[in-house]
């Protein structure tokens, strides 16, 4: 028997995207509030030293704590510098971070409604809030302003907008959940499927290797407790865009093929394939020098060329693996779609294949839970910024 220890991966996110490796600092906030389980970072528009049209933004899911100078980066400093361009027009930017970004939705919502209430106490004049998030922060938002609702509490807020949140369900290929779970010398990467945050998201979620891909009781959970506050809020103008596109075309990505296939080193004969419809459907075959497992999948529609805002998951991955040895990573297949289009602008549900990749182009908008919503013109990066995103939402502010 080898006396090999099997090597330790660098942990990394399946659940968002990774942050570059060097950021500048973000500029002081003008002010900053603790909140319960979070942070608010707060900067006034141009050429103002109090909050008068306050928008507040909330961090999605990762695993830690917020980063404020990772949030502004990605605001300001990629594809449209939406930060400034919102000062400029004259508002307020309010963004609410957390001690634990993997924390239950509900948990974090808590800071959030914390947020909302310290905003309409410290705001001048009467102007009404906008507030929403990305990714899994339009769904802690979301949460916030319905159950504030149900309470009776005013929330001044005239617009909730969603950037790319998962209203339906994320999706993270069986085969990468499998893998977590199966690489024993890094535990943080199982631990964070297990999350609170990912369990809720996630459409469907194995909580070990040998699972079978189901909805998890938290998610069921979740998805109860947002009946019970009336499912959305009613008393803002629910906006909502997807980095995902809209006329039904996949992004590409095959279904059933090895996206990644270890050659030599300890994961000699490991195979991650991209999901395929069917019964009985080989999703990862995980071989280690002491184990070995086989993954199948049953009845599951192709999720990862979906349309939807993307994750480069299978590509991460295939890096990792490198440091253990030779891996082949299938061109074409390092980016997936996490949240389909169907979900990020709430119009269907993930389990059909017809469904998931409706051509919601050719649908009545009124289909939508939402009141309004902004479909890519071409697949971009999950939760990312594009001019074409800002500018639409910049436009439909109150």
């Amino acid at each position: 028997m080898t006396t090999q220890p099997e090597p330790v991966l660098e942990p990394f996110g399946f659940l968002a995207p990774p942050a570059p490796p060097q950021i500048p600092a973000a500029p002081a906030p003008d002010a900053t509030w603790e909140l319960p389980g979070g942070t608010a970072w707060v900067y006034y528009a141009d050429n103002q030293s109090a909050l008068t049209k306050p928008v507040i933004l909330s961090d999605g899911f990762n695993t830690g704590p917020s980063e404020l100078n990772v949030l502004w980066d990605g605001l300001e400093r990629r594809a449209f510098p939406f930060i400034s361009e919102l000062r400029k027009r004259g508002y307020d930017l309010i963004l609410i971070g957390y001690d634990d970004r993997s924390a239950s939705i509900l948990h974090n919502a808590k800071a959030a409604t914390a947020c909302i209430m310290r905003t309409t106490a410290e705001r001048q004049g009467n102007e009404p809030l906008t507030v929403g998030g990305f990714s899994m922060g339009g769904l802690v938002t979301r949460y916030a302003l319905a159950d504030l609702e149900i309470q009776r509490i005013d929330h001044q807020t005239a617009v909730y907008v969603s950037f790319d949140s998962p209203h339906r369900g994320a999706w993270i290929p069986i085969s990468l959940q499998a893998l977590a779970h199966f690489l024993k010398a890094t535990p943080a990467l199982s631990q964070q499927i297990n999350s609170p945050a990912a369990r809720q998201l996630l459409w469907r979620h194995i909580e070990g290797i040998d699972d079978t891909p189901r909805e998890n009781p938290a998610r069921t959970e979740f998805l109860n407790a947002l009946q019970r506050v009336g499912y959305w809020p009613m008393r803002p103008r629910k906006l909502g865009v997807a980095n995902g596109t809209g006329n039904g075309t996949g992004n590409g990505v095959k279904a059933g093929i090895d996206a990644i296939k270890v050659t030599s080193g300890w994961f000699t004969g490991t195979t991650l394939r991209t999901q395929s419809r069917g019964s009985s459907q080989e999703a990862a075959r995980l071989k280690g020098l002491l184990s070995e497992k086989r993954v199948v999948t049953d009845n599951l529609p192709e999720l990862d060329g979906a349309p939807g805002g993307t994750l480069e998951t299978f590509g991460i991955v295939a890096e990792k693996l490198r440091r253990t040895g030779k891996v082949d990573l299938e061109p074409g297949a390092e980016s997936i779609c996490f949240v389909p289009s169907v979900s990020a602008v709430a119009i269907r549900d993930l389990d059909q294949q017809d469904a998931l990749y409706t051509d919601i182009d050719a649908l009545p908008p009124d289909e939508s839970e939402l009141d309004d919503f902004l479909l890519s013109s071409t697949t971009t990066p999950h939760a990312s910024m594009t001019a074409e995103i800002a500018l639409w939402v910049l436009d439909r502010l109150p």
